[in-house]
């Protein structure tokens, strides 16, 4: 291996001593006393904290700006910045030799945690040996360069975390923007202009509710028709069920609607609310059907799928239709659950129980594609998120939650209107989202590309009258061999001192 000029080849055990932490029982935890740190601590700063009152080994007390290091489940090195506290188990307190640069050593051991990761154990909790972390190799320059390495890392880190600071505004900007741009279009104020220049398109609430019933009629009969056609062959359709009207109480926590608008239940527009299948995926052929996660809000990941038996067919009659709107019922996390998507194809794809379709009873009177936005912003996003219910880690909702949200309702031409507009301004605001991703991705790739060259000696210039690494790693030696074996003499009574 070349080295850079005054660099010396070294092991991480052989430039610092590494003290793991106590193994804390759930016994020991109290609510007063000084902070336990564990691993959560450290990757998660808003991780609450456990507590002891007792003292323990001052070897497992850790100060503001003592140098760690996570060994197993998340690796990582940090620098503790807070009051005095315990350290866990898992957790190395590092305590650099006398010729190592603490800060040099954080960016080291940062830089070298990929390669941490390759000599791992375990697949689920995995963990670096002591062993093999000490005998990790790596190349350390002279004392004077390591502070020149700091000195330019933090500069060009500053200016990087500017750069990210900046990209992170604008992108909670664009949020902002586009909860703004929703809420205005389900509240009429969006639409505000076309309507006083479309009288003729608008009528009035009443209106608009009686033809809704009339079109859900006309749609029963024409199922009953088909299945009296048939030969009434299979279950006899049943008539829809009309869903109780909103209270006044409950109008009265809704925003007030323009005129020739109402609020409605969305199980009043729905000619199938209805859980996926439940018969788990077999294989990498058959019948395509989703996973949960192919569903988030005004996205549907065509490409999430696995695949499931139904040569007989005997799942036909689950496959989706374009412009239905699915939901997660049930998920790990809130936030995705009760989001909903409008699936946009004519392939033959099923959907698991976890997931819920509806399918609106007219493309006449009602655009899915309004539907689905409206149900994922505002009111309707927030009576969703009252209901969900969590259980053993997974949180739900039910198809009757779903029925029972409430929707803001307008014209058909409104509806279009609205559509079109929102779509043109959220393809915008999406494409600056994913240039906004892209670049924060670019930042990391060269903050990593930026500690590569750091310690590989391409960051800064070598200076030929720096002290070697060698005579610092000689020093090293010295001093951990002083501390094994203290030197002692004599004194004239005989009695031997350190």
């Amino acid at each position: 291996m070349d080295l850079p000029l005054n660099w010396a080849l070294t092991s991480l055990g052989d430039i610092a001593n590494y003290v793991n932490g106590k193994a804390f029982k759930p016994t020991d935890w109290e609510n007063h006393g000084k902070p336990i740190i564990r691993i959560q601590n450290l990757n998660n700063h808003t991780a609450s904290f456990n507590f002891s009152l007792a003292e323990h080994e001052q070897k497992y007390l850790v100060k503001n700006g003592d140098l760690l290091f996570a060994w197993s489940a998340s690796l990582g090195a940090y620098i503790w910045h807070g009051e005095d506290a315990w350290l866990n188990q898992h957790i190395f307190k590092v305590h650099p030799s006398i010729c190592i640069n603490k800060v040099f050593l954080y960016y080291l051991l940062t830089d070298i945690t990929a390669s941490l990761y390759a000599k791992s154990h375990g697949s689920g909790m995995v963990h670096v040996t002591k062993g093999k972390f000490e005998s990790t190799e790596i190349i350390i320059p002279p004392l004077q360069e390591q502070q020149r390495i700091v000195t330019k890392i933090e500069e060009l880190f500053s200016e990087l975390d500017k750069g990210i600071e900046s990209l992170k505004t604008a992108q909670q900007q664009l949020k902002i923007y586009r909860q703004s741009l929703l809420k205005h279009a389900f509240s009429g104020k969006l639409t505000e202009q076309w309507r006083a220049e479309n009288q003729d398109k608008i009528e009035t609430a009443e209106a608009l509710l009686a033809r809704i019933q009339i079109e859900r009629e006309q749609w029963y009969q024409e199922l009953l028709t088909n299945w009296e056609d048939n030969g009434r062959q299979g279950t006899k359709p049943k008539a829809p069920k009309v869903m109780p009207p909103l209270t006044d109480e409950e109008l009265a926590e809704l925003p007030e609607l323009p005129d020739g608008w109402v609020w409605g239940k969305y199980g009043d527009f729905c000619a199938i609310v209805r859980n996926g299948i439940s018969e788990k995926p077999i294989g990498d052929n058959g019948t395509p059907i989703f996973r949960i996660s192919a569903v988030r809000a005004l996205f549907f990941d065509m490409t999430d799928i696995r695949y499931i038996d139904n040569k007989t067919g005997k799942f036909d009659s689950y496959c989706l239709e374009r412009g239905d709107l699915v939901f997660t019922r049930y998920n790990g996390s809130r936030h995705y659950v009760g989001v909903c998507a409008e699936y946009r194809s004519n392939e033959k794809r099923l959907f698991p129980d976890k997931l819920v379709q509806t399918r609106l009873f007219s493309k006449i009177l009602l655009s899915s594609s309004y539907f689905e936005k409206v149900l994922n912003c505002g009111e309707t996003r927030k009576f969703l998120e009252s209901r969900i219910r969590t259980t053993a880690g997974q949180s739900g909702i039910s198809g009757d939650d779903i029925k029972f949200s409430p929707v803001p309702i307008c014209s058909i031409h409104e509806q279009i209107e609205i559509v079109s507009f929102l779509e043109s301004k959220l393809t915008i605001t999406d494409q600056l989202e994913k240039t906004i991703t892209i670049a924060l991705q670019q930042s990391e790739i060269l903050r990593q590309s930026i500690l590569k060259k750091a310690f590989s000696g391409q960051l800064v210039d070598q200076d030929p009258n720096d002290e070697p690494a060698s005579i610092l790693l000689e020093r090293i030696k010295a001093e951990k061999a002083a501390l094994i074996h203290p030197i002692t003499k004599k004194t004239k009574s005989g009695k031997k001192t350190v």
